[in-house]
């Protein structure tokens, strides 16, 4: 289990390496295609049910994100962020939250510049080794794409031993 504080009411998350495994599948006739695995989706259902602010950021800008919006009622999606700081400041000054209020999830050095604004900073178990290098870090067990998510919800829930189900 990670180690996350009741104070959390933010969790903020890139999307590719996170969600993904950083690959993509181009067709014949270029059509790019991900997987995204139903563990972590949940993960996101339960968190919002739990009263979370949840936010994604991302320098990617693909329809796939209109999912989290369209079926599960996520209302901050910012595609196609090369300085994702700036937007989780933004996020941050909207929900009115302090340092110690948010989590950020990434995994590659364009993620490095919104680590330095949060307390709780966590990196996928596959995570680029500069990010894992960060003072006071986590590192989840799975890999991006298979489940890390949701290990940190499932983290983050049990700080708050409620019974969501």
């Amino acid at each position: 289990m990670l180690k996350l504080s009741s104070s959390i009411k933010l969790v903020v998350s890139d999307f590719d390496g996170v969600f993904t495994d950083g690959s993509f599948y181009i067709d014949e006739n270029l059509n790019q295609t991900k997987k995204l695995n139903f563990k972590d989706i949940m993960g996101v259902f339960l968190l919002l049910r739990a009263g979370y602010k949840f936010a994604i950021v991302t320098g990617e800008d693909n329809k796939i994100l209109d999912y989290f919006k369209i079926k599960l009622g996520v209302e901050e999606i910012h595609k196609g962020i090369r300085k994702k700081d700036l937007i989780l400041k933004e996020i941050m000054q909207k929900y009115d939250v302090k340092y110690e209020e948010v989590l950020y999830i990434g995994d590659d050095i364009n993620d490095i510049p919104a680590f330095e604004l949060v307390k709780y900073k966590i990196a996928t178990n596959d995570a680029n080794y500069k990010v894992k290098n960060i003072e006071n870090i986590q590192i989840t067990e799975n890999k991006g794409g298979s489940g890390a998510i949701r290990e940190v919800v499932d983290s983050l829930l049990s700080v708050e031993d409620e019974k969501i189900y």
